[in-house]
């Protein structure tokens, strides 16, 4: 993608300029469909920005259930004030995994998701990825909804006590005593915003 920088300065089309360049991943959605991204957000996740127009935002997932289980993490919230933020693993075209910090803004906020405008912040350097299982993730995903080892059990129709052994195992692979420093060693930010792409988003 070219755009003529001298062009846009005489002409005045400096939001045009600014989505183009922004340092920060811009992506445009109507219905979770990409109509458009800029530079850093391609580049982000290892794509050409004419490569992702009319994909699905499911392709920027590590799984399609992980993007079944977090597509409408925040239309409350945006519905309600039309701000959401949170911070969420992402996978790149070449299957790598990363954190990375979504911002959004609805058009739509009776339907927030119709239209929308996101900001996508690359964590990779403050937030190295730990390989996580599946059901490590999974766990994870609910423990950041605050549910307890029972009601995670319900959900995934498996014992209480497993769901325990997995919390622990979770805890020593972040070197970490309880849940609240679990989420705070993953970033720094309580588990309000700490949304799993993880679990079957």
């Amino acid at each position: 993608m070219i755009i003529p920088i001298d062009d846009c300065y005489e002409e005045g089309r400096f939001a045009e300029l600014a989505f183009t360049y922004a340092p920060v991943g811009l992506v445009v959605t109507e219905n979770r469909v990409i109509r458009a991204c800029n530079i850093a957000f391609a580049h982000m996740f290892g794509y050409e920005v004419d490569d992702l127009a009319g994909e699905l935002f499911a392709i920027l997932y590590p799984s399609d259930e992980e993007f079944v289980n977090i597509r409408d993490r925040g239309v409350k919230q945006l519905r309600e004030t039309n701000r959401y933020w949170d911070e969420r693993i992402m996978a790149r075209k070449d299957g790598t995994l990363f954190w990375c910090r979504v911002r959004g803004h609805s058009f739509t906020p009776d339907a927030p998701l119709g239209r929308a405008v996101w900001s996508f912040a690359d964590l990779s350097t403050e937030r190295p990825y730990l390989p996580l299982t599946r059901r490590e993730r999974e766990i994870l995903s609910y423990l950041s909804d605050g549910l307890t080892s029972k009601e995670i059990a319900l959900q995934l129709e498996i014992s209480h006590r497993t769901i325990e052994v997995y919390r622990a195992k979770l805890l020593r692979k972040f070197g970490v005593n309880n849940t609240g420093a679990l989420f705070h060693s993953m970033g720094w930010i309580d588990g309000d915003h700490v949304v799993s792409a993880f679990s079957a988003s």
